[in-house]
């Protein structure tokens, strides 16, 4: 079979425990691995950690997992969608550990890197930095963060090959690349499944020996957004008329 799965639950199968630390790519609900979050919620695993820059919204993406109450505890740096969140966090029911967003990319860059830890001085002084270590360098305090390495990482890619080589669209590509690499395993979901070699090399973002399983996305798969915002177009001017 090698790398590529039939669907989303076979990707995974073996692979889910209880207490497991998942990340879990995408920004707000572009890039979002939702194929594989819908087999996670069908599998039923609870107690989990997830590490994602956002929760989703109540009715998609990982709030899904909220509404099933499978989270133990988000890693995130924005959750204001979510109402299932909020109260779940209110109620004494949800760990959070929030994180500066940029504090948050560099401790999963840092997890793939091999670097156990860092200093940075954003969140010194604020509750972000409330029990960690500090250190002073050139005069100037700073804050120890931890890198941060996953049981797996899910993410989301435009195209992909057989062997796992991956390119990501536009802002979709957000945490996915970085995610990849700070994981015991990494499944991706590709939306286009090409054969080795299709891919320039020099488009590669991932490099297929991060990624050990892959699942197409089937044909109609839709990607949601989480608000829809429009305006009216102004008339076109006629042939002649001053703009």
């Amino acid at each position: 079979m090698g790398k590529l799965y039939p669907d989303a639950t076979a990707a995974l199968a073996g692979v889910l425990r209880d207490g497991m630390m998942i990340l879990s790519g995408g920004f707000g609900l572009c890039g979002i691995p939702s194929l594989l979050i819908e087999a996670i919620r069908e599998s039923g695993v609870k107690d989990l950690t997830i590490v994602s820059n956002n929760a989703g919204i109540d009715d998609a993406g990982l709030g899904l997992l909220l509404r099933t109450r499978q989270v133990k505890k988000m890693i995130s740096s924005y959750v204001g969608e979510n109402k299932t969140f909020a109260e779940q966090y209110l109620a004494g029911e949800l760990e959070i550990e929030f994180n500066p967003q940029g504090t948050l990319a560099e401790r999963i860059r840092a997890g793939g890197a091999g670097i156990p830890a860092f200093y940075t001085k954003t969140g010194v002084g604020t509750a972000v930095a409330e029990g960690k270590p500090t250190a002073e360098f050139d005069g100037e305090t700073y804050v120890q963060e931890r890198g941060i390495v996953g049981d797996l990482a899910i993410i989301h890619a435009w195209t992909g090959d057989t062997e796992g080589n991956l390119v990501y669209r536009k802002t979709a590509r957000n945490f996915n690349p970085i995610m990849a690499t700070a994981a015991r395993m990494t499944v991706a979901q590709v939306e286009h499944l090409v054969k080795p070699g299709e891919i320039n090399p020099d488009h590669i973002i991932t490099p297929g020996v991060f990624v050990k399983r892959i699942v197409q996305c089937p044909p109609g798969y839709e990607k949601r957004i989480e608000q829809r915002t429009v305006r009216q177009r102004e008339p076109a001017a006629a042939a002649g008329e001053e703009v």
